[in-house]
């Protein structure tokens, strides 16, 4: 695999979540692990209002220009911080498949859907190497600061072409890799230029991107027309 096959394969130890790594402080591979760890810390770290301040998830949905009906799949989904966005956007003809490896992740996430009366979210528990969806069953992939803990990311892109429907899209949103004030180490950060190479070689396309983020990289992949590249 092009880039780093086992970026996070700790994953394949356990029930982590494949959700993002975001942090209001830079955290060593230990202390992601021991984060991990903890379910509870975790989903306090992913659900802190100050990670609004630079996830900014109003304006990164809303960019996404989602339309009514559409079905979305949120890779590493977590607590839901983005999954009840989503939802919320594709209205009540969409849906949208939270899709994470963590059982305590999963449960937290399918209390939120049933107390707030959700009813076109759906909660995905996944094998590390597969988000378990049907074929052609899917709009839209949304992966936000999840990519580098797929092991096996060429497979991984395999299946999701498989799942997407004519004229889907990957979004892709990760930490630039270069030092920062926030987010995971910069070990198994990806590069946005590895990544549009990766995606390239999987006969994806970049289709846009948006700067408006001010740690990470927003991009938009289709599938290549037949016959390009």
């Amino acid at each position: 695999m092009p880039i780093r096959r086992a970026a996070f394969a700790v994953l394949l130890a356990g029930p982590m979540s494949l959700a993002p790594a975001q942090d209001s402080s830079p955290r060593t591979p230990h202390e992601m692990r021991q984060l991990h760890g903890d379910a509870q810390a975790y989903i306090a770290m992913l659900e802190d209002p100050a990670r609004d301040a630079y996830q900014k998830p109003n304006e990164v949905v809303a960019a996404l220009g989602l339309k009514a009906g559409e079905v979305v799949a949120d890779v590493g989904a977590g607590s839901g911080y983005f999954a009840l966005r989503l939802a919320s956007s594709v209205g009540p003809t969409g849906w949208v498949y939270a899709v994470d490896i963590s059982p305590d992740m999963t449960v937290y996430m399918n209390r939120r859907i049933r107390d707030a009366g959700i009813r076109n979210l759906q909660t995905i528990l996944a094998a590390p190497d597969d988000p378990l969806l049907r074929d052609a069953s899917v709009d839209r992939f949304f992966i936000c600061d999840t990519w580098h803990h797929i092991a096996d990311q060429e497979a991984y892109l395999a299946r999701m072409k498989r799942m997407l429907r004519p004229g889907g899209q990957v979004v892709m949103i990760d930490f630039h890799k270069r030092e920062l004030p926030l987010g995971p180490p910069l070990s198994i950060k990806i590069a946005r230029e590895d990544l549009i190479r990766q995606m390239e070689a999987a006969g994806f396309q970049l289709l846009r991107e948006h700067t408006f983020l001010p740690y990470q990289y927003f991009l938009v992949f289709g599938l290549k027309p037949p016959g390009k590249g």
